[in-house]
């Protein structure tokens, strides 16, 4: 902990070289910047909120931190769910709220410019307004922030058609600790001039370096969406629900959400405003989406698809959105999750990857292992299952949030995810929640490696220190 007077220094300096809308300290520091979605707020406040508004002042900001070896936590829309961007008592947050923008969309290169403060939604209706389609997509969209989402290498529900955050950033500019900009807003696709160094960055959680701006990747922009809910008998069904609706509508297949009964029943009972397309009871439901450019000929294609997987025996039932408002009403299903902090409080929410043939069993094993402990645990299942990825969350009847056993369930959890050859992280990142458990998905010599760039980078251990990963 830094003493008054070199704190008093610091935020002398700070002051000078933001704006006064740029600095908050003391009482004047809001209570939205001191704990992400997840995590709990810490007793002691940060030392001070920074807003920069450009990539200089970022420059500025951090170049000053590193001279005072003052711990730093950048955040962006506080939507994490790892708890990286909470800070500690006597960190500096460093909020890009204020860098919004979209700064340049190259019709001809297929490329959106933004800076790292612009919110996902943003982005998406620029695009969507130049007739183009930015594809990354989650429940958060209106509060997250593009910066946050590459840091954390978000995914969301397009995966299995677009890929990754990471495959939608073709360049970046980002502030290393000492506050040297390191700039490479390529928009091309094919650029092997070295070590491509953007991958530094993406998925680091900003314990590498703050991203400032970035050229994204657009995609042509659907013409249509068909939409379907699909009721199954089992795991394989929709394994096997998922290779035949991407064989026979030619990878135009852009979500694949798989529901567990548990989770089907909870969001259209408990949750408000949540209806049920398709009666409960069936073990698995499904909810796809094919994206293409002929209503006509795409809407037969979905319905001829839906016909043979029921004549073959893998769905037992299905609803096909007649509307797009129909269409956004079967996805509130999906997205009803985002009430589960509100009225199924407090639970436990993990995001883990297995191979997609495994992650049945999977599911089966960790419902036994939970109930063995906490016979009156309550515990759902869903995910992207197309791209390996399963969501599960657990709620203990009766536990407050001083005595709920959340250490103690990731301790049954993530050990059955190596056990699985699984990932403890699926999409959002390691933090301070999983990096007690990082060793079940990274060897000792990766380890090794990681701390090695971690201090090349960031010598004085500035930049999150606490999470991800310890360099001392």
């Amino acid at each position: 902990m830094a003493s008054p007077q070199d704190t008093s220094a610091l935020l002398a300096e700070l002051a000078a070289v933001l704006d006064p809308a740029g600095l908050q300290a003391g009482d004047a520091i809001e209570t939205r910047f001191r704990k992400d979605w997840y995590a709990p707020l810490d007793p002691l406040p940060p030392i001070a909120v920074a807003r920069p508004r450009s990539t200089a002042e970022v420059s500025a900001v951090l170049a000053i931190c590193n001279r005072y070896r003052q711990a730093v936590v950048p955040q962006g829309g506080l939507t994490g769910l790892a708890g990286a961007a909470t800070p500690a008592g006597g960190e500096l947050v460093l909020s890009l709220e204020r860098m919004r923008g979209v700064e340049e969309i190259d019709t001809q290169a297929g490329t959106m410019t933004v800076m790292a403060g612009t919110t996902l939604q943003a982005a998406q209706d620029a695009a969507r307004a130049s007739d183009w389609l930015f594809p990354v997509d989650l429940g958060a969209r209106g509060s997250c922030q593009i910066g946050g989402n590459i840091a954390t290498n978000a995914g969301g529900n397009r995966v299995i058609r677009y890929g990754m955050m990471r495959d939608q950033v073709l360049g970046l500019e980002a502030v290393l600790a000492d506050g040297t900009v390191v700039s490479s807003l390529n928009k091309m696709q094919k650029n092997n001039a070295g070590y491509d160094l953007r991958q530094l960055f993406i998925g680091s959680e900003g314990t590498l370096g703050v991203i400032t701006r970035a050229v994204l990747r657009l995609a042509p922009l659907p013409g249509c969406t068909q939409t379907a809910l699909c009721a199954l008998r089992s795991y394989d069904d929709v394994v096997a629900l998922l290779r035949h609706a991407q064989r026979r509508l030619s990878g135009r297949v852009s979500a694949f959400e798989a529901m567990w009964a548990d989770f089907y029943e909870l969001v259209t009972t408990r949750v408000p405003g949540v209806r049920a397309p398709l009666p409960a009871g069936a073990p698995f439901y499904v909810l796809l989406d094919l994206q293409g450019n002929d209503a006509g000929q795409d809407g037969a294609a979905f319905e001829s698809m839906l016909e043979a997987a029921m004549e073959a025996g893998l769905i037992t039932d299905a609803a096909v959105a007649a509307s797009e408002k129909e269409a956004a009403s079967f996805w509130k299903l999906r997205d009803a999750v985002a009430e589960f902090p509100v009225m199924w409080a407090p639970n436990a929410a993990y995001d883990v990857s297995v191979p997609i043939g495994q992650i049945g069993r999977f599911a089966e094993s960790l419902r036994a292992a939970v109930l063995a402990r906490w016979p009156h645990a309550e515990l759902v299942n869903f995910g992207h299952v197309g791209d390996s990825n399963l969501h599960i969350s657990v709620y203990l009847p009766g536990c407050t949030a001083d005595d709920f056993p959340e250490h103690e369930i990731s301790e049954v959890l993530y050990p059955k995810v190596r056990e699985f050859d699984g990932s403890i992280s699926a999409e959002h990142g390691i933090g301070t929640h999983k990096k007690p458990f990082l060793g079940h998905s990274r060897t000792p010599e990766a380890l090794a490696l990681m701390r090695l760039i971690k201090r090349s980078l960031d010598p004085n251990n500035i930049l999150c220190p606490g999470r991800v990963i310890d360099v001392d």
